[in-house]
């Protein structure tokens, strides 16, 4: 009886399992999944996007622009990073810095258009004031007509030497966190008077990156939660930088795997200090780039692995820096030169070593990862899940809003191609044969071909490819459900969204990589998911249903977090004492809260990420197993008393907080640190 048990309940679940096209067993290398069910962010207008430089004599010229326009850049930065601090507008000067001829805003903004692509500016706010920025805003958007949408206050002031490093001007005489938050207020405001339209933007620093959580002397709390909590009410959205380093192209694709949970943590900062309705501000990520192989094989993955994985989740713009920026170091990476140059063009220079960048203009190698990024994921597509068992290809997913499908594969493996096989949930694709665009090690451009299949294609080393895809039929889908909102105690997750015309019943997802794991249904708008695991981070999606039976695309994700119980016999409170964007020194209070003195005892908790690790403690025994933290005590604990403890951690990660201890046994209470 227990076998035929076994058997029935496999039977049922197979039975559940969304239906997949694959090839046959043992073709294939590697197995992806594409799961339409488990939808991501939807790719915005904005989404592309690269820096331009007013140091650069190619900014304005038709040759450079019809480049960018080419490789689907549809945002474009001015005047270039720390430039934006000491660059006035109206006499086109930056003292202390080379301007270049025909850099002037009025020649960008002809080459922006020429690229039908649209601004981000940046206000000078370091040896600018309120009323300079205004009048600029009143020229491109009054005067000029350009209809200049996003403005960035100021760039790095973080590095205004208030933490001890200084590269970024401001002469204000209150360099403090406190000090730029109050003025982005003024500069906010005065814009807006010009042009309530407009869209204005705060520098925040990127989670695990430096400075974040340092607290500076005088200052009251971190960069994020001073500028959040005093400027949050009067901007639109936060702008974040991101360099991360790496010796080989495992190393730097790796780092985008941090990515959800960088983005996650810089949520909870907005959430948590932004005031009301802070879920309206957007995030740009307006410089990005890498340390290894910048203009060969190295540096195009990691733009197309940075960019789909920034887009995943939620950042409405990306920007490469830079267009133009000069050589470096020369060597050789993947068998092809590298100038150990930012731009995504060459300069046409040569190193102090001698050897010479090709021909000015000619594209470098993440030039072409652009490309192929607007060839994979347009405006209105939605990104979704997909992945692969292998960890040398990596996948992502779009669909489009007339039913295709588009992958996009990564191939890091310098030296061998891929044979994979393609699984889809919640998709079926024509037998059509795929349009598939591929670029290669070295390659001059990326190639257009029919190669493959839907379910089977072969990856070339070091290479990126798309394919793109036809559904097998064109029935006509429910409206997917709007962005849905969830609330949580310690072991539920209420789950509500707004209602879709035609719509019968509604089915509510859960993310688990890249397998959807059906939570329930209803004919209702609201659904409340129990025996959940307390502090634990949940991402859902939505999907209708109308009479046809026929499925819409998913909601939007929603990402909850349980929560620990309002009452319990023990209560834990975390603080993070002294931080430095690498490590950081951790209080912990535990209080009884029960009739009993507790004399022996053991908390335990985990980390949210595996980058995160107790080094040494006090006051009790540390111990750490993977994730797992192990504290033990002897230090008798009276009803109603609390005891405290400590340890240094380190950090190579977003370091985001435990959400969740227990106490011999028993599920703690958490107060906020």
């Amino acid at each position: 009886m227990a076998a035929r048990r076994l058997l029935l309940v496999i039977a049922l679940v197979a039975a559940c399992l969304p239906a997949v096209a694959s090839t046959a067993a043992g073709a294939a290398d590697a197995t992806v999944v594409v799961n339409a069910k488990a939808g991501l962010a939807t790719v915005p207008d904005t989404a592309i996007g690269a820096n331009h430089a007013i140091w650069d004599s190619q900014l304005g010229t038709n040759a450079v622009n019809d480049l960018l326009g080419d490789a689907g850049v549809r945002m474009m930065r001015y005047p270039g990073g720390s430039y934006g601090d000491i660059y006035h507008w109206k006499d086109h000067t930056a003292p202390g810095g080379y301007v270049a001829p025909n850099t002037d805003f009025d020649t960008f903004m002809a080459g922006v258009r020429r690229a039908q692509a649209q601004p981000i500016v940046i206000a000078n706010y370091g040896t600018g004031t309120p009323q300079e920025a205004a009048d600029w805003v009143r020229h491109a958007n009054l005067t000029k007509g350009y209809g200049v949408k996003y403005w960035e206050i100021g760039n790095e002031l973080y590095g205004n030497g208030h933490y001890g490093a200084n590269w970024e001007a401001d002469n204000h005489p209150d360099k403090s966190p406190a000090g730029y938050a109050r003025e982005t207020v003024a500069f906010a405001q005065a814009m807006k008077a010009v042009d309530p339209t407009i869209k204005v933007g705060a520098v925040l620093t990127t989670p695990a990156n430096w400075p974040d959580a340092v607290v500076g002397t005088g200052d009251a709390a971190s960069w994020n939660q001073t500028v959040l909590s005093i400027a949050g009410p009067y901007v639109d959205f936060v702008i974040v930088h991101w360099y991360p380093s790496g010796s080989t192209t495992a190393q730097v694709l790796a780092s985008a795997d941090q990515v959800p949970d960088m983005m996650y943590l810089l949520r909870q900062q907005i959430s948590r200090y932004a005031g009301a309705d802070a879920d309206r501000l957007g995030v740009a990520m307006t410089e990005v780039n890498t340390n290894y192989g910048r203009n060969t094989q190295p540096g195009a993955l990691f733009a197309a692995e940075a960019y789909t994985s920034l887009l995943e989740n939620g950042v409405f713009n990306v920007d490469w820096w830079n267009v133009h920026n000069g050589p470096g170091k020369a060597s050789t990476v993947g068998g092809q030169p590298d100038f150990d140059d930012f731009g995504l063009l060459s300069s046409g220079g040569c190193t102090q070593e001698g050897p010479c960048e090709p021909t000015l203009n000619t594209p470098f190698a993440p030039y072409h990862a652009l490309k192929m990024l607007s060839l994979f994921a347009r405006p209105g597509d939605q990104l979704i899940r997909a992945g692969s068992g292998d960890p040398s290809v990596r996948a992502h997913a779009a669909r489009r809003p007339n039913g295709d499908l588009a992958v996009l594969l990564v191939n890091s493996d310098e030296s061998n191609s891929r044979t994979v096989s393609i699984e889809y949930a919640g998709y079926t694709p024509s037998s059509a044969a795929p349009t598939v665009h591929t670029f290669t090690n070295g390659a001059s451009g990326v190639v257009t071909s029919t190669d493959g299949s839907a379910v089977s294609q072969t990856l070339p080393p070091f290479s990126l490819t798309t394919i793109v895809l036809h559904p097998s039929g064109h029935a006509k889908l429910p409206a997917a459900p709007g962005q849905p909102t969830g609330s949580t105690t310690d072991r539920t997750a209420t789950i509500t969204w707004p209602s879709v015309p035609g719509a019968v019943k509604y089915e509510v997802h859960r993310q688990l990589g890249t397998t959807s794991e059906q939570w329930g249904e209803t004919p209702g708008t609201s659904f409340t998911a129990g025996n959940l695991n307390p502090g634990s981070r949940y991402t859902v999606n939505v999907l209708a249903r109308d009479a046809a039976g026929a499925l819409s695309w998913s909601s939007p994700p929603l990402t909850v977090t349980t929560g620990t119980p309002a009452q319990s016999a023990c209560r834990v409170r975390l603080t993070n004492t002294t931080d430095w964007s690498s490590g950081f020194i951790g209080a912990v209070d535990i209080t009884n809260t029960g009739s009993q003195p507790i004399a022996d005892w053991t908390l335990t908790f985990s980390w949210p990420t595996g980058l995160q690790q107790v080094s040494s403690g006090w006051n009790a025994t540390w111990a750490q197993t993977g994730r797992t933290v192990t504290v033990t005590g002897s230090t008798r604990i009276e009803p109603n008393s609390t005891v405290g403890t400590g340890f240094v951690g380190s950090y190579t990660g977003p370091n985001i907080p435990p959400a969740a201890f227990t106490l011999n046994g028993t599920l703690c209470s958490k107060e906020s640190g």
